[in-house]
């Protein structure tokens, strides 16, 4: 599955003449990034732990931050390491790279569930990003065929989901994303980017027939101001149906 997002003729960036670093490039949206970024012809600089240290030491036009821990239970039972991941991980990026902007990857979660460890630790590495300079983009719940794990491949497989099922999400392809991201690093300000008009889960486990346990607090993840070439969050119904076909022809 590709998308491909129109890029306005009055964007000041001149992808051929800048240098874009990629933190957290070897994980599931840093590497969707990368490669949209190249697509476009930017000059990309990928960073993972290996070459942190040797990267820094660079002059980047913009430096993107994919490498917040995206676990939320993870983030529950680990809560101090969640902050050292998220938050102060934030704070020294924006203090020792050397950039022009920084372009902080976040998620609803940091406005529709800052009750929790997950939540909250998002939203205060969001607030160490000056909106009037830098863009922050929350994303919602992501698909692709190479997910490794999510609510989604959980009801594919049978599993307990630990949220009540008549949660809403915004489902959107990791691809449309990264694409997103790629075609408007002139934004500034925070931007939620997902699927329009949110699913609840139990619509989409009625859907596969799935018998799905649900269990936990609604975590409703509606988008506030979705954009008009935004996806529909549904289109996840027909990804799954292409999913199921895939792994039965096999």
């Amino acid at each position: 599955m590709g998308f491909m997002v129109a890029v306005s003729h009055t964007s000041r960036y001149n992808a051929f003449c800048m240098k874009i670093a990629v933190i957290g490039s070897g994980g599931y949206v840093g590497s969707a990034l990368c490669k949209a970024l190249t697509r476009r012809g930017y000059s990309v600089t990928t960073v993972t732990r290996a070459n942190y240290s040797e990267a820094k030491s660079g002059d980047f036009d913009i430096v993107v931050n994919c490498a917040m821990p995206s676990g939320k239970f993870w983030a529950k039972n680990n809560p101090k390491k969640d902050y050292e991941e998220t938050v102060e991980k934030t704070a020294r990026l924006l203090k020792e790279w050397r950039f022009k902007k920084f372009v902080q990857i976040s998620t609803l979660s940091a406005r529709t569930k800052s009750d929790t460890v997950y939540g909250a630790h998002k939203a205060q590495a969001e607030r160490l990003c000056n909106p009037n300079e830098h863009l922050i983009v929350r994303l919602g719940a992501l698909y692709s065929t190479s997910m490794k794990k999510g609510v989604l491949l959980d009801m594919l497989q049978g599993k307990k989901v630990y949220v009540d099922g008549k949660s809403r999400y915004s489902f959107v392809p990791l691809d449309f994303c990264a694409e997103w991201v790629a075609a408007h690093l002139e934004r500034n300000g925070v931007v939620e980017v997902g699927g329009k008009n949110a699913i609840a889960l139990v619509d989409v486990a009625a859907h596969i027939g799935a018998h799905v346990e649900f269990e936990g607090e609604l975590d409703h993840q509606d988008l506030v101001s979705p954009e008009s070439d935004f996806p529909e969050a549904k289109d996840v119904l027909a990804f799954l149906d292409s999913m199921r076909a895939s792994q039965t022809s096999l």
